[in-house]
């Protein structure tokens, strides 16, 4: 009998790599029936197995004398999860190479079921080993080589590394829900009060949203997050189901740009991101100018942003010629390293998901 965690992480597993589904909603539905014990196990070996992914398959590769590339998609998933929790877990090798074995049988690959259990005891004698000796970077820590590279350009060869490392472990509980100490932050450097207008320019899920005071106009483009989004609301909020860049309002007192980026920041919590990732400097910079036009000269403009890439953060701030307040003398603790007019939290700091914050003068 297999057990119930990791069939489940199985099926996540197999939906994030063959379907393109997000780690999360797979999980979501995956996961249903599992008691609390299990679904968080079943979530720790989903989760870890898809952020490990190329660690692993670089194990499977080695020791398991068969390109990944070459295998049936069930059996590389049988193959992961068995490599995971031979590599960062402590259950026993037996009752993982049974329950390998089980899932590819269930998956009606019996034909490669010695091979299975074959390169499950591999990795069980060799697979720690192998991910000792690999030197500090991408491969060992299991990133795209895009993203080390890039770290090592913004921060330097050590503190990239102590990224990498600190977004392998989970995050706090509150970055789980969505309210990390840079989520609020960025709320609270709105400052918004009563009596002002406010455009939230990118709202949904709308936990930054709740904390802003004044009559708050929300836009979300997305018709179905704009639904959840005006479900949740107090009648202090106006949500729009809107392009912002095409609202046809003006006159704002404060905007808060929280902006779509490439995630770089929240990559423990959302371990499929790393392998879909995409920075995107355009949008943002159109964003930030859409909500210049749309607030009044004095106003302000809060650019948030959940990564760490220097592209979308001041580089990109720069490149919209827009006065930037100086933050960091009121918030010291979260002032950016290099340029401390900004404020930066980031998961090796600050145990916390990796936030960017400016704020504008129109």
């Amino acid at each position: 009998m297999i057990a119930p965690a990791r069939r489940v992480a199985y099926t996540v597993v197999r939906r994030v790599f063959e379907d393109g589904a997000y780690a999360d909603r797979a999980f979501s539905s995956a996961a249903v029936d599992l008691d609390a014990r299990d679904r968080a196990l079943a979530q720790r070996i989903a989760y870890g197995t898809v952020q490990r992914r190329r660690t692993i398959d670089h194990g499977i590769d080695t020791l398991g004398r068969r390109p990944v590339r070459k295998l049936d998609p069930p059996v590389v998933a049988a193959l992961r999860i068995a490599g995971y929790e031979l590599g960062w877990g402590d259950t026993p090798a037996h009752a993982i190479a049974d329950d390998a074995v089980e899932l590819v049988r269930a998956a009606g690959l019996e034909r490669a079921t010695a091979f299975t259990n074959a390169v499950v005891r591999r990795l069980s004698e060799g697979f720690r080993g192998l991910v000792a000796s690999l030197p500090e970077g991408p491969l060992k820590h299991s990133y795209p080589d895009w993203v080390h590279e890039l770290w090592v350009r913004d921060w330097g060869l050590e503190e990239a590394l102590e990224l990498e490392r600190a977004q392998n472990e989970p995050p706090p509980l509150e970055d789980y829900r969505g309210m990390s100490q840079g989520s609020k932050l960025a709320a609270t450097v709105v400052d918004s009060k009563p009596g002002e207008r406010v455009l939230d320019a990118c709202a949904a899920p709308g936990n930054k949203t709740l904390m802003l005071a004044g009559e708050v106009t929300a836009v979300e483009v997305n018709p179905g997050r704009a639904r959840l989004l005006a479900d949740r609301m107090p009648p202090s909020v106006r949500v729009v189901n809107a392009d912002v860049r095409e609202l046809d309002e003006t006159g704002f007192d404060r905007a808060l740009v929280d902006a779509p980026c490439s995630g770089l920041g929240v990559l423990n919590r959302r371990p499929d991101l790393r392998w879909r990732a995409t920075p995107l400097p355009e949008l943002q910079l159109e964003l930030i100018r859409a909500a210049a036009e749309r607030t009044r000269p004095g106003g302000s403009i809060v650019y948030s942003v959940c990564t760490l890439n220097a592209d979308e953060n001041e580089l990109l701030v720069d490149a919209t010629g827009l006065d930037v307040e100086t933050l960091g003398e009121r918030w010291p603790e979260y002032a950016h390293p290099k340029r401390p007019e900004f404020l930066l939290t980031t998961p090796h700091r600050h145990a916390t998901s990796g936030f960017f914050i400016a704020r504008l003068r129109v």
